[in-house]
């Protein structure tokens, strides 16, 4: 099941691609596994999956040593200040760094460390209140603050669009994400990248990568619908 889910996820970003005139390799595909058992993860592996998201570190850190060493861990849930030090070392990017005191920690642990540590922005453009993240108003001040940590690097932003049942209706939030990620990098401001839209999930992925997501984050699509308790089925 799971193969097939994948090839045909692959299927549908090739094809959003092509009628976005974009190369298939611009659109990194993280597999959501939270909650999904290592033997799952391990099927999705031998598809020819290495990137695989979690919304908590718990999980990355009961997973992580009982899986192959070449997979790229992504924390993409939000993310409390006490739990940095236990995962600044095994992921390759928090896309969910929501305030400036998340990022101000993650510096502080990174410098003991001495790491640097690659973060996406969060950037609620909807304004939902159940919602973490910046205000779109509110993103290009924030970079411009982080950007003085040694030992953080921002290479972009991350937004998790409404649940809607026509996925077209998220295509203004895709837009505006992308649109403030020229913004910033017009800036050109130092230790400051816009390389990394991190956007779209299984039920509006296409839309996204048809507005520029360079990261997509799917789990119900590749693993399966789990039960859902208060959360986005992503």
């Amino acid at each position: 099941m799971i193969e097939n889910n994948l090839k045909e996820v692959s299927d549908r970003i090739g094809a959003a691609c092509k009628r976005a005139g974009r190369s298939r390799e611009d659109v990194t595909l993280v597999a959501v596994s939270k909650t999904k058992p290592v033997s799952m993860l391990m099927e999705a592996y031998a598809a020819g999956v290495r990137d695989f998201g979690e919304n908590r570190v718990q999980e990355i850190l009961e997973k992580a040593p009982l899986m192959p060493d070449d997979i790229r861990w992504h924390m993409i849930g939000h993310l409390q200040t006490n739990k940095v030090r236990q995962v600044i070392d095994r992921v390759v990017l928090i896309h969910s760094v929501d305030s400036v005191a998340l990022a101000r920690q993650i510096e502080k642990e990174a410098a003991k460390r001495d790491l640097v540590v690659h973060i996406l922005l969060e950037v609620n453009v909807a304004g939902e209140e159940s919602k973490f993240g910046f205000s779109v108003d509110e993103a290009e001040e924030a970079a411009v603050e982080i950007a003085k940590f040694a030992h953080v690097r921002i290479d972009g932003l991350m937004t998790i669009a409404p649940f809607v049942e026509n996925s077209e209706e998220n295509r203004d939030v895709f837009q505006k994400l992308f649109q403030l990620s020229v913004d910033i990098k017009r800036k050109n401001i130092d230790n400051v990248k816009m390389d990394v839209l991190s956007m779209g999930m299984t039920g509006d992925f296409e839309k996204a990568v048809e507005e520029g997501a360079s990261v997509i984050r799917v789990g119900a699509g590749i693993f399966g619908a789990r039960t859902r308790i208060g959360e986005i089925n992503l």
